[in-house]
C-alpha cells in the first residue's frame, strides 16, 4: 500500500514471494467485499468518473503479436468530490460492457440526484442513461488536445489546448462541471501502486491480482490515508479520511485494522 512491488515487499519484511502474492489475494478480495458491503446510501452530490489505463502480461500490441497477457486494461472509477471518497470501481476494458457494468454498481451506491461529470467517452452516455436515468445532472468535460508542434519521440504526450463542458441532461452546475479530483486521485494510484508505473517492468501478470491491488489500494485510501484537504478544514486540524468525511467510520484506521478483516469471526459492520 505504499508502492512498493512484489519483490520489493519480499526484501523488505524477509519474506517468502509465494506468501506475500497469497495474502494480496486474500486481502484484496476481502477488502473489496467489505468496501462493496460498507459503501452504500450515500447521499452524494458531486460525482466524478474518469478511467486510467494499465496493462497486464502485456501491452495490446504486443499479445496480437503473440505474447501472454491481457493487454490493456483499465480501472473506471467514480470519485465523490466534497469527501474525496473512492465509491465505486471497476477493472475491464475500456469497452461499453463495462461502462454499463460499472454505472449500474454506482447508481446502486448513492441516493438522490447527484450531479455526475464524466470525460468525454462516448460509452458513458448510454450507460449513465441507463443506470441513473433523469436521477442524475450528468455533464461530460470534453477536453481538446492540439499536436505538439516539439514532437520528439512517441511518449510525449499531446497537449491540452482547452476543455468544453457539454450538458447532456438535468440541470448541472457549470462551475462543478469538472474531473479535476478523479483525475488526482489516479495520479494517486499511479504513486501508490507498482503496477501502475508507466515504462517499467513493474507490471502485473494477472488481471485478478491487478484488481485485488486495487481493491487493496482503496481501502487504504479510504479508510486509512488522512486527506490534506479534508484534514485542513477540520476545525481542530484533526486527521480526517475519506471514509470518515463520508460517515463509514470515526476513526482513522491502521494496517492491522485492515488485516483484522480476515479474521472470520469480525462481522462486516
Amino acid at each position: 500500500m505504499d508502492g512498493n512491488s512484489i519483490r520489493a515487499t519480499c526484501r523488505i519484511t524477509g519474506t517468502a514471494k509465494n506468501t506475500v502474492i497469497k495474502l494480496l489475494v486474500d486481502l484484496g478480495e476481502v477488502c473489496s467485499l467489505y468496501q462493496s458491503h460498507v459503501i452504500r446510501d450515500l447521499p452524494a452530490k458531486q460525482i466524478q468518473c474518469d478511467e486510467i489505463w494499465s496493462f497486464v502480461g502485456a501491452k495490446a500490441r504486443q499479445v496480437r503479436r503473440g505474447a501472454m497477457g491481457d493487454g490493456d486494461v483499465y480501472t473506471w472509477t467514480a470519485l465523490d468530490a466534497d469527501t474525496k471518497l473512492m465509491i465505486s470501481w471497476l477493472v475491464g476494458r475500456r469497452s461499453q460492457e463495462a461502462a454499463f457494468a460499472f454505472m449500474n454498481d454506482l447508481a446502486g451506491r448513492v441516493t438522490g440526484r447527484p450531479q455526475l461529470t464524466t470525460d468525454g467517452h462516448n460509452a458513458y452516455v448510454a450507460a449513465v442513461d441507463q443506470a441513473f436515468g433523469w436521477r442524475a445532472h450528468y455533464a461530460m468535460l470534453v477536453k481538446i488536445f492540439a499536436n505538439n508542434p516539439d514532437y520528439r519521440g512517441k511518449y510525449t504526450p499531446p497537449i491540452c489546448v482547452g476543455a468544453e463542458k457539454v450538458i447532456q441532461w438535468g440541470d448541472p452546475d457549470p462551475d462543478a462541471i469538472s474531473t479535476s479530483y478523479v483525475e488526482r486521485a489516479n495520479l494517486t494510484m499511479r504513486m501508490g501502486m507498482r503496477r501502475f508505473t508507466r515504462l517499467t517492468n513493474a507490471f502485473s501478470r494477472k488481471v485478478e491480482n491487478h484488481a485485488h491491488a486495487v481493491a487493496l489500494h482503496f481501502m487504504h485510501y479510504n479508510f486509512c490515508r488522512a486527506h490534506t484537504t479534508l484534514t485542513r478544514n477540520h476545525p481542530h486540524r484533526y486527521p480526517v479520511t475519506p471514509a470518515m468525511a463520508a460517515g463509514l467510520t470515526d476513526h482513522v484506521w491502521t494496517v492491522e485494522d485492515v488485516c483484522a478483516l480476515l479474521d472470520p469471526a469480525r462481522p462486516l459492520q
